[in-house]
């Protein structure tokens, strides 16, 4: 039987959480070695779990029993955190976003790739059942032309979140990152440039709402929207081609398919926890048996089309996407 990675966690909140408890129950392979967290709680968390615990994060980083590191934190610890790792030469999944910016996700992805180590994000929203029979069922449409896509989401509850030297930014790089990246997987296209406005309305600090116009290089043109500032919450794409629309909210788990006035109801997987996949494909990537889920260029890339849109709504106009 082949020994199970060990895995240290960095960062121990809700979302950190998560990550440890698919690795004890949900994922054969890896196993949980260390957890690190500033709060006091990480003791008790450690000793719950059976892991070892660290109050320093670089500890865990250096520790022997750790093979690979999952970071869950603050965008702003990425970059420090990936260089540790690359010294230590240890495979490291970031959560999204990959970075506070395109500059500092960039030196991480050129980092690691001089080092020859797997550097994974964790654009989860792949892995959902909707999205990824979106990009199944878009041939269908034949010639694609447009599109309309949303990500709202209630208001934020933590206050590093309205803090732009610790988060970076505000819903743009939090909440679309999410969408944009899901437009690049769905469609094979890349954003070509993209103008937007943006707004404070719950916030003092950072973004908490944007709408954007897209012109895709393959030709399709969009228009979307993200937020955190109601109650309501959905995930919703809609793409007009030759042959129909086809449209799915990945939030309330539905996909159709629009012709005319008739519409189709379709199938598609069962909404699972997409940490669950994720893992399983990071760890056959580590083990050599598969490719790597989401590396670091998808995470550049999506970073980089939230720094053009937020400079897009500083300047009112339009701004290329860096490649």
């Amino acid at each position: 039987m082949t020994k199970a990675i060990g895995v240290g966690v960095i960062g121990m909140g809700r979302h950190g959480a998560r990550y440890v408890n698919h690795i004890l129950h949900d994922v054969d392979g890896l196993a949980l070695a260390a957890v690190s967290r500033r709060s006091s709680l990480g003791q008790e968390q450690a000793a719950a779990w059976g892991a070892r615990f660290f109050s320093d994060w670089r500890d865990l980083v250096r520790a022997p029993e750790v093979a690979a590191v999952i970071g869950v934190t603050t965008p702003d610890l990425n970059e420090t955190i990936g260089r540790a790792c690359v010294a230590a030469g240890k495979p490291l999944l970031l959560e999204k976003p990959l970075a506070v910016d395109g500059q500092a996700a960039g030196r991480l992805v050129a980092l690691f790739g001089a080092a020859g180590l797997p550097l994974t994000v964790g654009q989860t929203l792949r892995y959902n059942g909707v999205i990824r029979a979106l990009r199944r069922e878009l041939p269908r449409l034949g010639q694609l032309y447009s599109f309309t896509a949303c990500q709202r989401l209630e208001p934020t509850l933590h206050p590093w979140l309205d803090n732009p030297q610790v988060a970076g930014g505000g819903v743009i790089l939090h909440s679309a990152v999410h969408l944009f990246d899901a437009l690049r997987f769905i469609t094979g296209q890349e954003v070509a440039r993209v103008r937007a406005s943006m707004f404070s309305r719950k916030n003092h600090n950072v973004e908490d709402l944007v709408t954007a116009q897209l012109e895709m290089t393959g030709g399709l043109v969009g228009v979307m929207d993200a937020s955190k500032v109601g109650a309501g919450r959905c995930g919703h794409y809609a793409f007009v081609g030759e042959n129909g629309m086809l449209q799915g909210d990945q939030v309330q788990d539905r996909l159709q398919l629009v012709a005319g006035m008739a519409v189709q109801d379709l199938e598609h997987e069962v909404a699972v926890p997409a940490i669950v996949p994720l893992l399983k494909d990071w760890l056959a990537h580590l083990q050599g048996r598969g490719p790597n889920p989401v590396d670091g260029a998808e995470g550049l890339a999506a970073v980089r089309i939230c720094d053009a849109c937020r400079r897009a709504a500083k300047e009112d106009g339009w701004v290329r996407v860096e490649v």
